[in-house]
């Protein structure tokens, strides 16, 4: 008999339609065995209801998945059955779960168990009271108080879900991990139960024993006790409180970074130190801070602002050092300076400027090969200046623009009364030049004088007043016309006006204010993928709806 081309090409397409109708057929549930069989169709119409007795427990499988409890409804025409006793519901060697009531759709796959429930995985345990989990999607979550236990935390939140592809929960509202070093509070998290990684959203702390951490971002390690935190960042830390864009933590190396608009305060001390990359290392009581670094000290209600490429700050809080390594400035309203390196002691209370050091007290230029700026420890003013070698003043005369009031010497000691410099002796091998004039500012003559041991000044609202010569001394008093202009400067005589330091943004250069900061992750999306807990409703099982895609 002859077959016909398009009758057979039909038969295989409607044999192939139906054979894929049956393929997305739901499978069924199995009742696998049960101690007794009844029903009842009063109360439960279309139903079939299974017991245990004293050698079986009722069992029933569907798709990997085996279900075990006391007694059981099973209505084998819409998929479904709700099991009471000790149920226990598991799926493979993995996921385990044990609770007083279940009901689940073969259908849908979707379970939903409440008293005392308990989902247990070779990585953590959940215990809830009310618990849905849809095995399409994989994902198990509630919507009432729950806890989670692993091998070193103990998790709580008001709701979460738990990923089962991914070993990850979600938790929503008034989190907590609890670990024996500490304690983490959270609005909302993301957690691995594998790596226990921590990704935490909403205003969130971690509290150690010696340190607590507050972020508004961020990411945490709960095994290894390191993370990564952003958005209104803060590690309270040694008697350091640290801000900034982004910070980073260890515990176990006793270490923390931060980068961009950092902010460092040294709690002990009332000091700041600010940058954009720090680093604090707790073992070495230690700070360290480059890009726009500047400490902020407090002397006699002054701000003291010290900058510098690179600023350390080190030692127990009764002894902190402040080392500003090149380029380093410093101003205060009435004193500024500038030197390869500061470096100061607040235990002694001294201030070095080392290598090339210059600075300005009111109107005066002073130079040498060392300047030490001494404090009063007990009433925290300046007390002393001391100038080491080639010691060299330079004052403007006030009425004319190339006349300068010059002493020059070996070393230079100075007073200060109520933080103003007012007493001044240059010893050794001594020279001045001196613009003399009368009080209606009418010039006397310029003194150009030499003198062995020492001269004595005297400042009143940083000009010079008084003028004393001790041993030893040459010199006159020359009418402006008898002394040329070359006459009129001592040897070393430089005038650095363009390099003086008049407020507090100088002591910054072109090359500070002009530093790009590096990008924050994470500050604008999420590090984390993005799930949306299902609606409120107390009864409601979600339906399904397509996978999203992974960011």
């Amino acid at each position: 008999m002859k077959q016909h081309p398009f009758l057979l090409m039909l038969f295989c397409s409607l044999l192939a339609f139906s054979m894929n109708a049956q393929e997305k057929e739901p499978a069924k549930i199995r009742i696998e065995y049960a101690g007794s069989f009844d029903v009842d169709e009063d109360k439960f119409p279309g139903a079939s209801i299974f017991s245990k007795d004293a050698t079986k427990r009722v069992k029933f499988v569907h798709e990997g998945a085996e279900l075990f409890c006391d007694r059981a409804v099973f209505y084998k025409k819409s998929n479904n059955l709700k099991a009471w006793g000790q149920v226990i519901f598991q799926q493979g060697d993995t996921i385990k779960q044990t609770s007083g009531y279940i009901e689940y759709n073969g259908n849908t796959k979707l379970a939903k168990s409440h008293t005392d429930v308990k989902l247990t995985t070779p990585e953590q345990t959940l215990e809830t009271d009310t618990l849905y989990f849809d095995r399409e999607r994989e994902v198990a979550y509630y919507r009432s108080f729950g806890t989670v236990k692993d091998s070193a935390n103990v998790l709580t939140s008001d709701k979460g879900r738990y990923f089962l592809a991914q070993k990850k929960y979600q938790f929503v509202s008034d989190v907590v991990i609890t670990h024996p070093d500490y304690v983490l509070n959270s609005a909302q998290l993301d957690y691995y139960t594998d790596a226990g990684n921590a990704y935490l959203y909403g205003p969130s702390t971690i509290t150690g024993e010696e340190y607590k951490i507050y972020c508004e971002r961020g990411f945490f390690d709960t095994t290894n006790d390191n993370g990564y935190f952003i958005k209104n960042s803060r590690i309270d830390y040694n008697n350091r409180i640290i801000e900034g864009d982004s910070l980073y933590f260890d515990n176990i190396r006793k270490f923390a970074s931060a980068t961009n608009n950092i902010q460092v305060t040294d709690t002990i001390n009332d000091g700041i130190v600010r940058g954009h990359y720090a680093e604090v290392f707790k073992e070495k009581d230690s700070v360290f801070i480059t890009k726009r670094a500047v400490a902020i000290n407090l002397v006699e209600k002054d701000s003291v602002y010290i900058h510098a490429d690179t600023l350390m700050v080190t030692g127990k809080p009764d002894h902190r050092i402040i080392r500003g390594f090149y380029n380093a400035k410093f101003f205060k309203s009435d004193m500024s300076g500038k030197a390869d390196s500061i470096h100061v002691d607040n235990k002694t209370g001294i201030t070095q400027l080392i290598r090339d050091p210059i600075m300005w007290s009111g109107e005066s230029q002073m130079t040498g090969d060392s300047i030490y700026i001494l404090s009063n420890l007990e009433t925290e003013k300046l007390d002393s200046l001391k100038i080491i070698n080639n010691a060299f003043i330079v004052q403007k005369d006030t009425l004319s623009n190339d006349a300068f009031n010059q002493v020059q010497g070996v070393n230079l000691y100075g007073k200060f009364i109520d933080n103003a410099l007012r007493d001044v002796d240059v010893v050794k091998n001594t020279e001045i030049v001196y613009y003399m004039r009368e009080e209606s500012g009418e010039l006397v003559g310029i003194d150009k004088t030499i003198c062995s041991t020492k001269i004595n000044l005297i400042l009143e609202e940083n000009q010079i007043t008084d003028i004393t010569f001790f041993t030893d001394v040459d010199g006159d008093m020359y009418p402006e016309a008898d002394l040329p202009p070359n006459a009129r400067k001592l040897k070393g005589f430089i005038w650095r006006e363009d390099e003086w330091i008049k407020k507090k943004d100088d002591i910054f250069d072109e090359d500070d204010n002009n530093i790009e900061l590096v990008k924050i992750r994470g500050l604008e999306e999420r590090v984390d993928i993005d799930l949306e807990l299902p609606g409120e409703e107390e009864e409601e099982i979600p339906k399904k709806s397509k996978p999203k895609k992974k960011k």
